[in-house]
């Protein structure tokens, strides 16, 4: 209880110098909540009996009041360092813009002609901003863009199918992240789901006896994030446009994490790129933007002008539209497709994708001389072989080799360390494998050193 009436009152700190300098740089309210913060925890400490007399000094409770309005006035949304190797990470924000969407962000900072057609001068529309340069890029009739891929197919499964049925086979009702399940989303566009074949095997004669006059649409959905392996079958894109010819229905395919580059090229891995679909005469493709694409959290959807044009009309489009923020970066880094060996240079996901090992390996040899510079002798960093993964629901099987830098310090387990990191000014990410602590150069960025090597730093103290 003598402890506690050594605590100051609000009134009295607010009075203190460093507090008056505070007040002086930021709103009331946030200096106000720091102060009563730091001075419930020393109540809090002092009933335990953890109280120290020099913590009660005015230069030591200001010093905390100083760190907690830090905290408080920071950002929740905050850069942080992957060195996980996962490329297309949905926990660390998915897929990082190339340079080119940097600049795009210049028109969120002025007025734009976001709706207004500067040729005729009357009202224009948001869609039509990268509507050309996906129909450029794709080859299909008709584009729209909506603030993500589970709009995207909601959308399009509305505006086609709404009040009647939808043929599904039953090895692609997929979920992914977030519990986002393709058969929810059907019945919340209103769309009823007929499942047909079985989880492995699904065929063409499967579609067609389930169609009745109640069928409005045959979709096809791509296992992004999983693969079904053995005894499989499946309808491939131009059987199904086929089959739709044959029965008069137009054929819908959730691509996921479209493409717009063969990946097989550079990759172990068969991956379909939205143009293959597109020209084996797929009615309405969807995709999302922030995935493969390496652009920000879109949802993409491409097709015949007949069906795309209605969705624009749609009222649901209005609730899942994306704004001048996403079109600006999206245009930016669609733009740099037009030059497909320019994209996988300047487009960081496929850049971090298709960088072979070698070229990881002589830039991990060149990141970990340039931090062993700058770091104390009890901070050891070495390389070894590896793997990373592509992410985001992509490319699940795919396995890309890497060299790995394993971090140790004296005296810390791996587990101290990725908290001490995870927990630094510019949060570093990274993995516990094989009994160590682990960064993989592959998503490292050029920027990130001198926050990595300052957070390394603080591992020795």
């Amino acid at each position: 209880m003598e402890t506690l009436k050594l605590i100051p009152k609000v009134d009295k700190v607010l009075n203190w110098p460093q507090v008056q300098h505070l007040l002086a740089g930021h709103p009331r309210e946030l200096v106000l909540a720091a102060v009563r913060s730091v001075l419930d925890r020393l109540r809090s400490r002092a009933r335990q009996g953890g109280l120290p007399a020099a913590a009660l000094a005015e230069a030591a409770v200001a010093a905390e009041i100083v760190s907690e309005l830090s905290l408080l006035a920071a950002p929740s949304l905050k850069r942080v360092i992957n060195g996980t190797g996962i490329v297309i990470h949905t926990n660390l924000g998915r897929s990082v813009l190339p340079e080119a969407a940097r600049a795009a962000l210049e028109v969120a900072f002025s007025y734009s002609n976001l709706e207004f057609d500067l040729e005729t001068s009357g009202r224009g529309s948001r869609y039509t901003h990268v509507e050309p340069l996906l129909c450029e890029l794709t080859g299909a009739e008709a584009a729209l863009v909506v603030n993500n891929n589970a709009a995207a197919v909601l959308l399009a499964l509305g505006a086609l199918a709404s009040g009647r049925e939808a043929i599904v086979s039953r090895g692609e009702l997929v979920e992914i992240g977030g519990s986002f399940r393709i058969p929810d989303v059907m019945r919340l566009s209103g769309v009823t789901l007929t499942e047909v074949g079985t989880t492995n095997r699904t065929h063409a004669k499967d579609y067609r006896q389930a169609v009745t006059p109640e069928t409005a649409l045959l979709m096809k959905v791509h296992r992004s994030n999983f693969s079904v392996l053995g005894f499989t079958a499946e309808v491939e894109p131009e059987e199904m446009v086929a089959l739709g010819a044959e029965c008069n229905l137009p054929v819908l395919v959730d691509l996921g994490s479209g493409s717009l580059i063969d990946l097989g090229r550079f990759l172990p891995y068969r991956e379909p790129s939205v143009q293959q679909y597109i020209e084996a005469g797929v009615d309405v493709v969807t995709f999302s933007g922030d995935k493969l694409l390496g652009g920000p959290q879109a949802g993409i959807i491409v097709g015949k002008k007949a069906l795309v044009e209605p969705m624009k009309m749609h009222p649901l489009l209005r609730a899942v539209r994306m704004d001048k923020l996403t079109l600006a970066t999206l245009e930016a880094t669609l733009a740099l497709y037009r030059d497909q060996r320019n994209a996988l240079q300047e487009i960081p996901t496929l850049r971090m994708l298709t960088e072979p090992v070698a070229a990881i390996a002589e830039r991990g040899t060149g990141l970990v001389r340039r931090l062993r510079r700058r770091l104390p002798p009890a901070v050891t960093l070495k390389m070894e072989d590896g793997v990373s993964q592509a992410g985001g629901g992509s490319l699940p099987l795919l396995e890309l080799p890497t060299r790995l830098i394993r971090v140790t310090v004296d005296g810390l387990s791996e587990q101290e360390i990725e908290r001490r990191l995870r927990n630094a000014a510019v949060p570093v990410l990274g993995r516990i494998s094989k009994g160590g602590y682990l960064l993989d150069p592959r998503t490292l960025l050029d920027r990130d050193l001198d926050d990595l090597a300052a957070a390394l730093a603080t591992l020795a103290g």
